[in-house]
């Protein structure tokens, strides 16, 4: 199969399908290579990015999604009037951040950074798709790993884990002076 009309059965799948698709399926689907398939995606996301459109192809991990451009998406979110998605809460926020920067972590290593249990926000995350659960640690107890989705960056407009901005360096703790009466 040719890259142009690759491109143009990739980009029928994607509107049709009106969700992510991996890579490798789309590749299964077409009867072609995973390089061949992100060729055409490249090819095909150059294409929309070169001539304004409401479109864009995006790429999320191994998955490729067509969507609205986001200059665009008031008109469609008026029209459309969507129900808002449920907002994370700050406790869901600190351990999605945790599992983002040190994955694959257990839930103790979580605990250790965070202070605090955090079995209901790891099941919440899961729940909404946003980690995942990896294996097995090989020690003692064998706990979960879990680290982020493709979801999870789409829903943070990242293409890549290392897009994630670094963290604030941290100053060391001052040792205190003790008072003397």
């Amino acid at each position: 199969m040719e890259i142009r009309e690759a491109c143009r059965a990739i980009e029928a799948i994607l509107f049709v399908s009106g969700d992510a698709v991996e890579i490798r399926d789309i590749a299964q689907a077409l009867e072609i290579t995973e390089m061949e398939a992100l060729s055409a995606a490249d090819a095909l996301q150059k294409e929309y990015d070169g001539v304004p459109r409401g479109i864009r192809v995006s790429r999320y991990g191994e998955h490729l999604k067509l969507e609205t451009r986001a200059e665009y998406a008031p008109y469609v979110e008026r029209l459309l009037q969507p129900v808002q998605r449920q907002s994370l809460s700050q406790a869901a926020m600190e351990t999605l951040a945790v599992i983002a920067y040190r994955q694959p972590v257990t839930r103790l290593d979580i605990e250790e950074v965070r202070g605090v249990k955090c079995d209901y926000s790891i099941q919440s995350l899961l729940n909404k798709g946003l980690v995942k659960n990896v294996g097995r640690r090989e020690t003692l107890g064998r706990p979960y790993l879990y680290a982020t989705t493709d979801f999870f960056l789409e829903h943070f407009g990242i293409a890549d884990i290392r897009e994630l901005p670094p963290l604030p360096e941290m100053d060391p703790p001052q040792e205190e002076e003790p008072l003397i009466p």
